[in-house]
């Protein structure tokens, strides 16, 4: 159900690299914004070298800002689990560690039970094998300045994104023609 209010809802996730996770969300329609960052662990104010190293508990994750109005958050839930593999434990791909986990961060109860039905429907689709968790919303870092938005600049030129986030890209606007900025765009 749309908000009627026209107040900007806040979404956030974790599915492997942000690197990936936000070079998607920001091809989505409705989608004002998408910040890169860390959540879920205990350090104050990581750094992506400490949490590259595994040991501050914090996700890689995207804070996704959208209107309620022209996307719900039901929709970036299939979309988030459409574009990662949910069934890979603290890894996606190549990048492993507890900091690649598929997390899901509500912000509010009624995310939070959204939440609930979508990883349901994941594991109908995946054979009850997702490994997606849910998580407390604790308090939010953003990564360096270098990672935001960093498809669009440093990713063009780096191989391992160059592997990984075009396929992304295809299968969002392939499976949510109706969702992407670019569906016509070519990967």
């Amino acid at each position: 159900m749309p908000d009627e209010s026209g107040a900007d809802e806040v979404a956030v996730l974790a599915g492997g690299c942000f690197w990936c996770t936000e070079a998607v969300f920001l091809d989505i329609v409705g989608v004002k914004s998408v910040e890169s960052g860390y959540t879920g662990g205990e350090t104050i104010s990581p750094t992506y070298k400490q949490v590259c190293g595994g040991d501050t508990g914090h996700a890689e994750a995207i804070r996704i800002t959208f209107d309620p109005g022209q996307i719900r958050y039901e929709d970036l839930l299939e979309i988030f689990f459409a574009t990662h593999d949910p069934t890979q434990l603290n890894r996606q791909g190549n990048d492993v560690g507890t900091q690649y986990r598929s997390a899901i961060f509500p912000q509010s109860p009624e995310q939070e039970e959204q939440a609930r039905a979508a990883i349901a429907q994941a594991n109908e689709q995946h054979g009850g094998r997702v490994v997606t968790t849910i998580e407390p919303a604790g308090d939010w870092y953003p990564a360096e300045d270098y990672h935001q938005d960093y498809w669009s600049g440093e990713g063009q030129r780096n191989p391992y994104c160059l592997a990984t986030i075009p396929p992304k890209l295809s299968k969002l606007r392939k499976s949510f023609q109706d969702r992407a900025k670019s569906a016509s765009a070519p990967a």
